[in-house]
């Protein structure tokens, strides 16, 4: 499956680097203050553009919520960050076909209509200006209440286009991007390729037919759609390695709409749902996780029922989920060109300052990602230097594995 994949999962974290070095986030934050339609536009447009690291989404929409924008604005942007990128659906299409990654963008915007219509409604104002106050409170008591809005994007990013992409700065920027996405990212792919694997070969069909009940129509849809979720859940992968896992639930008898709504709910791992109740208290979590849980099988159900009617459900299913052999193809051809191709990245990003790239960029210490130094989620200075993470949780480990270093001293 990693092989099968390879080139596609260059290809997206590439594009995705590059645009996250080019596009300008300056007026995000004061841009999402409430959760009219044309905010909620705006919130997907932003998310699309951001990185798919679930985590790092998280972190991203909680500083959002912090500085003024709106909670479901700011949750809107979370879902669009992970569900509406590039290198989910061109995953999509090399593992699962052309359908699943219609079926994503198609149901993502349905979610985060749903998403948008329900928090308005279940998310009430005094949980969620509560939170904000938490979220601030802590910000303060730690230190970290910086400077998001008041700084400018980097100097790049102010630029007309045609100089951005003629800038070897630039450049090297996106391929910070990317490596750093990649390095955030390994956890979760490994996990995901791993237990996909073994799942697809060790797990006999018959116990999926004992998890997704079959052969009673909609009711069949229905119970397929919430226990992708709760799949999703206790899986651990969230972001793209939720889809080789997705590739062998389907393998293993779960429905189109189930399929669809295991995917979308890769924030609401476990870990995800723990830095939830950390940022937001108990109370507002609780209430979120099922608003989160019914928003995406919801929209499993009804994106379902749209290619369903249309007759874009694939009729039948893989026998296995890729070849288990490797071939002289189209997809060793091309895994060869896009393997040059991320090695001329991976050169860009170790010379980046040669080439003077880097500029108002720091790298989280823990991760590995590359984070604005005037949008960073978190800071923390030792000895008179400052770090920059992309999330609360890598600055607490860094913060422990500073404090146990001490100890030992």
């Amino acid at each position: 499956m990693f092989w099968e994949t390879l080139w596609a999962l260059v290809l997206g974290f590439g594009l995705s680097g590059a645009v996250q070095a080019f596009v300008s986030r300056e007026e995000m934050q004061r841009l999402l203050g409430d959760h009219r339609p044309v905010t909620v536009a705006r919130a997907s447009g932003f998310g699309m553009i951001s990185s798919s690291c679930s985590y790092a989404a998280a972190a991203m929409a909680k500083s959002l919520f912090q500085k003024g924008a709106d909670f479901t604005s700011a949750m809107v942007f979370m879902f669009a960050s992970t569900n509406l990128v590039l290198e989910l659906g061109i995953v999509l299409v090399v593992l699962m076909g052309w359908q699943f990654a219609a079926a994503e963008f198609v149901g993502g915007p349905i979610m985060i209509v749903l998403l948008a219509i329900a928090g308005g409604f279940l998310l009430r104002k005094p949980l969620v200006e509560k939170a904000r106050d938490r979220v601030r409170a802590r910000a303060v008591v730690t230190g970290h209440e910086h400077h998001m809005v008041t700084e400018d994007d980097t100097e790049l990013q102010r630029r007309p286009w045609r100089e951005k992409l003629r800038s070897k700065a630039g450049w090297a920027d996106a391929a910070s991007y990317t490596m750093a996405d990649l390095t955030m990212l390994r956890r979760e792919l490994v996990i995901g390729y791993a237990v996909a694997g073994v799942l697809a070969v060790e797990v006999p069909v018959h116990v999926w037919n004992d998890v997704f009940i079959r052969g009673h129509g909609f009711w069949t849809s229905v119970e397929n759609v919430l226990v992708g979720p709760f799949i999703a859940f206790i899986s651990f992968v969230c972001s793209i390695g939720n889809v080789p896992m997705a590739a062998a639930l389907w393998h293993g008898g779960i429905s189109f709409g189930g399929v669809v709504s295991f995917i979308f709910a890769d924030l609401i791992a476990l870990p995800l749902v723990l830095i939830y109740r950390k940022y937001y208290g108990t109370a507002l979590t609780l209430r979120l996780v099922a608003v989160f849980w019914a928003v995406m099988s919801a929209a499993g159900l009804i994106v379902e029922g749209i290619f369903r009617g249309s007759g874009l459900v694939p009729k039948t299913r893989p026998h296995q989920i890729v070849e288990t052999a490797f071939h002289w193809n189209y997809t060793t051809f091309l895994n060869i060109v896009f393997l040059a191709l991320f090695a001329l990245l991976f050169w860009l990003y170790r010379n980046r300052e040669r080439l003077g790239g880097g500029v108002g960029y720091a790298m989280d210490p823990v991760c590995g990602m590359q984070v604005e130094i005037a949008h960073a989620p978190a800071s923390t200075t030792h000895d008179g230097q400052t770090w920059w993470f992309c999330s609360d949780r890598c600055r607490e480990k860094f913060d422990r594995q500073r404090a146990g270093t001490e100890t030992k001293r």
